[in-house]
């Protein structure tokens, strides 16, 4: 099969050699990654309902999703909800197929309160989540559903991804890893961190927040020890695998004097004031990247079938990623796809990968290369269909 597939050599300058980098990552307890999360999950779960049932993924679509804050009283020791975090389950699912009906509400509200139970572990999801569910009702095409080997393009849009990660993005996104694997450890780290760096040259400033769980604290100095020894940790832990230097600051709005400190009950910024809507967070590769090319669309909740923003977002990300893992002569890997409604998703209107090359490298092999990858990859599109099912590919 010809593709509309082009190779061609990247003319800005590489992310490494420009003076000023910005980075950002929402941890999974950031109310937008709760939205996300939530959306995805929904999503996954209606997959596997509809596969159960009549053989084959309906038409859905969860990615509106909404997370309004509640309120709380954070308190050393203690503190407690005082109005419960308010989630809106929305978007589009088939309900009735061929005279069966799914039973779209339940899975959803089972489904959204096993997520919070799972990343939020200091919320009680029966008395501090109220989940409504409003999803309406979509239809699926049969043509579509059984016929059609390689599902039509739901749009005409376009997805973008980039391999690899610059120093600074890797430590941006092992940091928020790194301080869910460190809560195991000290349980006053909330699951809500936001971690942002921004690189001047060769010095990496990272701004870290993390919101702290009052009942894991005694008093202000023991949050002020805590905050103490989680910088250390970072730093050690994570800043001294970098060859740049990494500075590194916590939780920089408190104010000791005052007593005004980042202190909540359940360890996520939702509980009062924060609110999150699905793709207002991390892009499909876990980080926003100011840097980088980026699409606008949300990737979580959206149906893994047909829906290529979803879809291009994670294949160009996985096509850049097998490009410099296999064509030893590439730096910088720049891979756009663009669809066109209705056209299979496996032929795409354009496929565009850009790169860096090493000095005295042989281009037309590496455009060749770059090329037989591309085409692998859309040989067996329907692998990202069936990774996203499984869960093996992230989101956010």
């Amino acid at each position: 099969m010809t593709r509309n597939i082009r190779v061609e050599r990247l003319s800005q300058q590489p992310v490494e050699e420009q003076m000023i980098e910005l980075v950002e990552r929402k941890g999974i307890g950031h109310p937008d990654s709760i939205a996300d999360g939530l959306a995805e999950s929904i999503s996954c779960a209606l997959c596997h309902e509809y596969k159960r049932r009549v053989g084959a993924v309906l038409h859905h679509n969860t990615d509106e999703t909404q997370v309004v804050a509640g309120r709380s009283c954070p308190a050393f020791g203690g503190g407690e909800i005082i109005q419960p975090i308010y989630v809106l389950l929305s978007g589009r699912a088939t309900r009735i197929f061929e005279e069966q009906e799914i039973p779209v509400d339940v899975i959803a509200r089972r489904t959204a309160k096993e997520y919070i139970q799972s990343v939020l572990c200091n919320i009680d999801v029966s008395d501090h989540v109220i989940l409504d569910c409003r999803i309406g009702t979509g239809s699926s095409d049969l043509q579509d559903v059984f016929k059609r080997k390689v599902p039509g393009a739901n749009d005409t849009s376009f997805g973008v991804g980039y391999a690899p990660f610059s120093e600074t993005e890797t430590v941006v996104y092992d940091t928020e890893r790194f301080l869910m694997d460190l809560k195991k450890k000290i349980p006053a780290i909330g699951e809500d961190v936001k971690v942002m760096a921004m690189r001047s040259a060769d010095t990496i400033n990272l701004t870290v927040a993390c919101a702290m769980v009052g009942r894991h604290l005694d008093d202000l100095n023991d949050y002020m020890e805590t905050k103490e020894v989680i910088v250390q940790q970072i730093e050690e832990n994570v800043c001294s695998c970098a060859k740049r230097e990494v500075k590194v600051q916590l939780n920089v709005a408190d104010n000791p004097e005052s007593g005004s400190v980042y202190l909540t009950v359940s360890g996520t910024s939702a509980e009062m004031g924060d609110d999150g809507s699905v793709g207002r967070g991390n892009r499909a590769n876990g980080l926003i990247t100011l840097n980088r090319p980026m699409s606008m669309e949300a990737t979580s909740g959206k149906n893994p079938i047909r829906h290529v923003g979803k879809i291009y977002n994670l294949l160009s990300t996985q096509i850049a990623n097998k490009i410099v893992d296999e064509v030893e002569e590439v730096g910088e890997v720049y891979v756009r796809i663009l669809s066109q409604i209705g056209k299979p998703i496996d032929e795409p209107h354009m496929l565009s990968i850009q790169t860096t090359v090493k000095e005295g490298a042989n281009y037309s092999r590496v455009q060749s290369e770059a090329e037989g990858i591309a085409n692998q990859w859309l040989d067996d599109i329907l692998m990202i269909q069936d990774k996203l099912m499984k869960g093996e590919l992230k989101t956010f």
